[in-house]
């Protein structure tokens, strides 16, 4: 399976939000598996995260982004369920999974009721290592086109994350802990 064949079904080649998507995918892809090495006990399927990191936002053309150049219906908070959607369809289970989970550092039922977010009521968190290794990665690289090829830092992610709670800051920076190569004096 190519997942760049499975972006061009979806995506006029050549397009801004082509281009935005599979840029983008590239550079979560790299972090993912710089990231993957760092807990190479855990056996992190490499293949598997290479082709996640290309697929997680295939949604996004769904959703209204006009600056990115995505026109559909759905707020853009919806582009992670929408994906999963679009993978199941073509058999695609633990891929569509990896779509659905990296959205924030994972949605909760409570966010969903909490925020009242227009999402189905069910838990969106990041289970497998591999999930967990797309979402962490997934939070440095913005898909603006201006600055999507700059990565964040862990300081400017958890000033994010923390408007939507101390957790979720806390649950980043133990990724942060977890996937951040260890440095020995």
């Amino acid at each position: 399976m190519n997942p760049v064949d499975i972006i061009d079904e979806y995506y006029k080649h050549g397009s801004r939000v082509y281009e935005i998507l599979i840029t983008h995918g590239e550079y979560v892809a790299k972090k993912a598996l710089d990231a993957a090495k760092n807990v190479s006990h855990l056996n992190p399927d490499l293949d598997f995260i290479k082709d996640a990191a290309m697929l997680h936002d295939i949604g996004i053309f769904l959703t209204n982004i006009p600056k990115l150049g995505c026109m559909g219906k759905h707020p853009y908070i919806c582009h992670g369920y929408l994906g999963r959607n679009l993978l199941e369809k073509k058999g695609l289970h633990k891929l569509a999974l990896v779509c659905e989970r990296h959205v924030g550092v994972g949605i909760t039922i409570k966010d969903i009721r909490q925020y009242n977010l227009p999402l189905p009521e069910r838990n969106m968190e990041p289970i497998s290592i591999e999930e967990q290794i797309i979402c962490y990665a997934d939070k440095f690289f913005s898909k603006n086109s201006d600055s999507g090829s700059e990565e964040k830092s862990v300081k400017d992610i958890k000033l994010v994350l923390e408007q939507y709670g101390r957790d979720k800051a806390a649950k980043f920076q133990l990724w942060v802990d977890k996937f951040e190569p260890k440095i020995s004096d």
